[in-house]
């Protein structure tokens, strides 16, 4: 939420996308996440910038292997730093920059683990087994904001629907 704070002209560019697909006479269902894809960049770009888990599940190589032309020997363990990757300017333009469009268009990146580029929630049998429930909701630990945002919330659907 605080990217888009520091950012009022994706806010807008968010409502627009709610106002044109969904309207104000209705909440958003879960059937219309296929019809927002500038929401679904939002998403993206936030795992990619602020990954829930830093570091994946640690992996053992069960034999020597190359990988991207480096020996891994058996018995390595091998961590995939999430953090990282979403910050490489090899993999990213300018990735300390909040920008959902980089998504936007046929990117070819998926968030179940087949896009080596974003890995919010691993890849391969060691795949977080409920990815889907992790786009819900829920309540959870955060922690404070050095410098807290004030955020004037207004409601975007009448009412009657709250």
């Amino acid at each position: 939420m605080s990217e888009l704070l520091k950012q009022p002209s994706l806010i807008k560019k968010a409502t627009e996308e709610l106002d044109r697909v969904i309207g104000r006479e209705r909440w958003v269902e879960e059937k219309d996440l296929a019809q927002l894809p500038y929401i679904d960049a939002i998403m993206k770009e936030t795992m990619r910038r602020h990954p829930a888990v830093v570091i994946l599940p640690p992996h053992l190589a069960v034999e020597n292997s190359n990988v991207a032309g480096y020996d891994v020997c058996k018995g390595t363990l091998v961590f995939v730093n999430t953090w990282s990757m979403g910050r490489d300017p090899k993999l990213w333009e300018e990735p300390e920059e909040f920008r959902p469009e980089r998504f936007l268009g046929n990117t070819g990146i998926d968030l179940q683990g087949q896009s080596f580029e974003l890995l919010p929630f691993g890849s391969g049998r060691r795949m977080c087994p409920v990815e889907d429930l992790g786009m819900e909701e829920a309540y959870g630990l955060v922690t404070p904001r050095k410098f807290p945002l004030v955020a004037v919330m207004e409601p975007r659907l009448p009412v009657h629907l709250y």
